[in-house]
């Protein structure tokens, strides 16, 4: 099934700087898709465009309407029209996990956690953080998954790099997620802890049937963890295949810097 298709893409900050030029992709549920490409060529804003953070200029970006309306006729919506209630529970199917972790240090790890799960919840709840007992069951459940069980009532900031990324999967997965992007999760770590954060996402993805897109800093991580790869070229698409097709001079087109 396609979760997610877009179509013509496009988005600019300048008339004179384009951004994305006219993206087109589908992409089918549970695949783990790996973004590649210098700095500049529009992943992470290609990646904040589907959810929002960034408003594309136009195209669209169409999902499923059973994405966040359990009596799906079938259909297709364009998160680009969407605003208000509407755009909120699309959002909350689709979790975000950020470079730099994006935890708050001073609150426990499962109260972290917990937070993922406010999108659910009435407003006076969120504000006031208020959890049930089921939340904190879900909650100490995600925490199994991502192995960090033990750490469920430290400080966040107790936490090393790599176990505060994972904390932030678990957040993710308190959304119920049916797509997660994740923009350069594991720049900032060292390849092993890169390997652990990377292993823990594709499992808990291919075990929920989450569909994944990650932008990617490594081409061996990309090479190594993507089924598919999309890699782009001055906000366009160069290369758009299963990763065993990412050949030598294709890497190089996409990774030739202009003059």
């Amino acid at each position: 099934m396609t979760i997610l298709e877009i179509k013509d893409l496009q988005q600019s900050y300048s008339a004179v700087a384009p951004v994305l030029c006219g993206i087109s992709l589908k992409v089918e549920q549970g695949e783990f898709v790996g973004i590649i490409g210098l700095s500049g060529s529009g992943k992470s804003t290609l990646l904040r465009c589907i959810n929002r953070l960034v408003d594309a200029t136009a195209g669209s970006i169409s999902v499923p309407n059973g994405l966040f309306d359990s009596a799906s006729d079938g259909k297709s919506i364009d998160i680009l029209k969407l605003n208000g209630t509407d755009l909120r529970h699309v959002r909350r199917k689709i979790g975000m996990i950020f470079q730099q972790f994006n935890i708050i240090k001073r609150l426990s790890v499962i109260e972290n956690v917990l937070s993922g799960g406010l999108g659910y919840q009435p407003a006076a709840k969120s504000t006031l953080r208020i959890f049930s007992r089921e939340e904190q069951r879900r909650a100490l459940i995600n925490l199994k998954r991502v192995g960090l069980l033990e750490h469920a009532y430290k400080r966040a900031d107790e936490l090393s790099g790599g176990e505060q990324q994972r904390v932030a999967i678990a957040r993710t997965l308190m959304q119920q997620p049916a797509i997660i992007l994740a923009d350069e999760p594991v720049s900032s770590l060292d390849p092993k802890l890169s390997r652990v954060v990377l292993e823990i996402l594709k499992r808990v993805c291919r075990e929920d049937g989450i569909t994944a897109l990650v932008s990617l800093h490594t081409l061996e991580l990309t090479r190594e963890y993507a089924d598919r790869v999309v890699g782009l070229k001055d906000g366009q698409i160069l290369f758009d295949g299963p990763t065993c097709e990412l050949t030598d001079s294709i890497v190089d087109a996409i990774y030739q810097r202009g003059d």
